[in-house]
């Protein structure tokens, strides 16, 4: 009997591929097209987009892209097998890669691709509790700036039975969400440090550049510190996942010998979950000789450390895609003259505090100045503030009531739709910020804040449009009216049903 021919490989849409490779996070509600991030896998030409901390849609210029890629894959396919076809692609988007952030020129660096920052957490500190008799302690900052998810994936042991890691959360803003004194913070890192390798332990200490709302902790000073002084015992890693780095900083890092997590799904505005982890030489040998840990989910992971045989690399076609959009937006904001970047956050950032701090409906969270000191100089774009968090008040009479974490959310969630009788042009506007970020206590009523945020794909817009960011800065400014606009709504309806009277009992 004739052996019938192999199955073609029948690739996904790119619709479906934006959407897959990833977990549940981005799976598309059926009623609403959107992911648990509330962005479509489709363009929104007409959405203000200056949510890039949370996640944002597919510009048409990346949709574009996805689809010229797309139809490269489905020709590839038709004579190649689909683990061919997917190794030659990762292969040449990991070299895309290293060129765009100017690294082909450091040895033995390796970047590992993932479908999310969690993952990659999840994958260091797997390695660094490989091969321990205790367990290696993990120092993080608090869950709430970071991710909720990191927390519980660095806590997560798939060798049952061996719990080789303990993960140490350091608060950095304090109970009112104002920033923690830096040397507070640096003090606690170091007592922690200090106590596990006295104990022998391994130590993993992340460093988080920037945390949701735009803070750097530990220091860059405690963080070279202790690594110099316990440089057999402590791995660095730098949670860089907003990727608000530029290119200077990003190889600093590397040549201290610290790892970094990237994404390209919040600065550079690319799909949601697309990661990668930058692994300098000296920490891929040691990594190496700890053996690769059995249990771990497959990552995409360079040809060297996939000796094992437990490792498998199955062809992720979604996170190939929305990797290869997230570069092409990084190589747009590369083209952008670095002393435009610097004059149009400036400017931006010089009005948005104005209106911020001149609206009773809004408070601006304190944001302290980015400092990497002694690792590199202020000298480029990135030591400007590109996140502004802000809590929300509603005004009673003479009275300022902050929202609760509840009604900050509901506004939040209106942001993308038009107000069905707006009272003004700002609630016909369609507008997103990143996601509502618990920040402490104010007059007893636990808050959160949203941010509103500069993206490269925002700064590439206003280069092109030639205005110096005008009507960028005018659309942010619209976005605050439409957040502003929704809390006054909110407002008059909570007084309308205060006011209505008591139904009749009788």
């Amino acid at each position: 009997m004739q052996n019938s021919p192999p199955t073609p490989y029948k690739l996904p849409t790119i619709k479906q591929l934006l959407a897959t490779g990833g977990d549940a996070r981005i799976a598309i509600d059926p009623l609403s097209g959107l992911n648990k991030y509330g962005c479509s896998p489709v363009p929104d030409a007409q959405l203000l987009a200056f949510g890039s901390s949370t996640a944002s849609n597919i510009s048409p210029e990346a949709y574009a892209v996805a689809n010229r890629l797309h139809e490269k894959l489905l020709q590839a396919l038709s004579t190649e097998p689909p683990a061919v076809v997917y190794a030659l692609e990762i292969k040449r988007l990991r070299q895309d890669y290293l060129d765009l952030c100017e690294l082909s020129e450091f040895d033995g660096l390796e970047l590992i691709l993932s479908p999310s920052g969690t993952d990659l957490h999840a994958l260091v500190a797997q390695y660094t509790g490989g091969g321990v008799s205790k367990p290696a302690l993990i120092i993080m900052v608090e869950a709430n700036e970071t991710g909720s998810g990191v927390a519980s994936a660095l806590n997560e042991n798939p060798v049952a039975g061996n719990n080789n890691v303990e993960v140490a959360q350091v608060c950095i803003r304090l109970d009112d969400g104002m920033p923690r004194l830096l040397a507070e913070i640096d003090a606690e890192v170091e007592y922690l440090v200090n106590k596990a390798v006295a104990s022998d332990r391994r130590v993993l200490l992340i460093l988080v550049d920037q945390s949701k709302t735009g803070l750097i902790a530990p220091s860059l000073s405690c963080v070279l510190s202790l690594h110099q002084r316990y440089p057999d015992n402590i791995d660095v890693l730098v949670d860089a996942c907003q990727f608000r780095i530029a290119i200077p900083t990003l190889q600093a890092y590397l040549e201290q010998g610290f790892m970094l997590a990237l994404t390209g799904s919040k600065f550079l505005t690319g799909p949601s979950f697309s990661a990668a982890l930058l692994v300098p030489e000296t920490v891929v040998n040691r990594f190496q000789k700890r053996g690769f840990p059995r249990g771990l989910l497959p990552g995409h992971n360079p040809d060297s450390w996939t000796a094992d045989e437990t490792l498998e690399q199955p062809a992720n076609f979604g996170l190939l895609l929305r990797s290869a959009v997230a570069l092409d937006e990084l190589r747009r904001f590369r083209t952008v003259p670095r002393a435009f970047i610097i004059n149009f956050i400036m400017a931006f950032a010089k009005t948005i505090s104005q209106r911020m701090i001149s609206d009773p409906h809004f408070e601006p969270l304190a944001v302290p100045q980015l400092d990497r000191r002694p690792l590199i100089e202020a000298d480029s774009w990135d030591h400007l503030q590109t996140l502004f968090p802000f809590l929300l008040y509603e005004l009673q009479s003479a009275e300022r009531i902050p929202l609760s974490r509840e009604q900050t959310r509901n506004v939040y969630q209106q942001l993308p739709i038009k107000l069905e009788r707006p009272e003004s042009d700002a609630g016909s506007i369609r507008c997103q910020l990143g996601q509502p970020v618990a920040c402490g206590i104010r007059n007893d009523i636990p808050v959160s804040a949203l941010r509103l945020c500069i993206s490269s794909r925002l700064i590439v817009e206003a280069a092109d449009r030639g205005d110096k960011g005008l009507a960028i800065i005018n659309d942010a400014l619209a976005a605050l009216d439409k957040t502003a606009a929704i809390v006054d709504a909110q407002s008059g309806c909570r007084d309308r049903a205060a006011a209505r009277p008591a139904a009749d009992s009788r």
